[in-house]
């Protein structure tokens, strides 16, 4: 039983768009982190040795800081979910009356009429009194579970590790004079196409956050590499 539920909800936070731009997040900024120090350093003129030593240890830093930040905040998110819980029950049990008054009004402010958001307080207030207080007074839909708090962090870990591992990867493979061009090729494509992800799940304006995130990594990716000259 516990398999399945698990299996349940990682089914359903694989599919939830708000996952998905968690992860486009997660892994462009592996993408300008990684790629910003490796052309930070080879500004600074550091060996390949040097510019692998410091691009994996600083992919491996922000892979974990990556994964606890999100990790972190889904269980605070968690933890004031319960607390919310627990001060409705004591509040129903108290006071009900005023709880299915909160919901009416909750209900009238989405439009319904006054004799329709009436029916629907009493009869929510009636099935589910819990529930309907969480939505009107906190806004909670559903709780996060302690399945989904452990999810966003390893996957947003995962999602660092792969923007990282592509300027990562170009070091490892390729020489040093042709791969400071490709790093900063492959950043820009990578930016790009993780924008246009991001974006669609958060149903924002595709060009506006591709130009937005092309900008940023650009401009970190060469302050990085002017800094790496200028120090050196």
């Amino acid at each position: 039983m516990a398999r399945k539920t698990f299996l349940r909800e990682l089914r359903q936070y694989l599919q939830d768009p708000k996952s998905r731009r968690t992860w486009s997040l997660a892994a462009r900024d592996g993408i300008v982190a990684t790629g910003g120090i490796l052309l930070g350093f080879t500004g600074a003129g550091a060996s390949d040795r040097t510019l692998l030593m410091a691009a994996t240890a600083a992919t491996v830093a922000g892979m974990l800081c990556a994964g606890g930040a999100e990790w972190s905040e889904a269980a605070s998110d968690r933890e004031a979910q319960l607390n919310a819980v627990a001060e409705e029950k004591a509040e129903v049990e108290q006071q009900r009356h005023v709880e299915e008054t909160e919901v009416f009004h909750y209900y009238r402010a989405k439009g319904l009429s006054r004799d329709l958001a009436k029916r629907v307080a009493k009869e929510l207030m009636t099935r589910s009194p819990i529930k309907a207080a969480l939505e009107s007074g906190h806004g909670i839909l559903a709780l996060t579970s302690q399945a989904e708090v452990w999810l966003t962090g390893i996957f947003a870990a995962l999602a660092y590790l792969l923007g990282a591992a592509i300027p990562l990867a170009l070091t490892f493979f390729l020489p040093m004079a042709i791969e400071t061009r490709l790093i900063v090729a492959a950043v820009l494509l990578s930016l790009v196409v993780t924008s246009i992800v991001g974006a669609r799940a958060g149903h924002m304006n595709v060009g506006t956050n591709v130009v937005r995130t092309v900008v940023i990594g650009v401009v970190t990716i060469t302050v990085s590499y002017f800094v790496g000259e200028l120090a050196f």
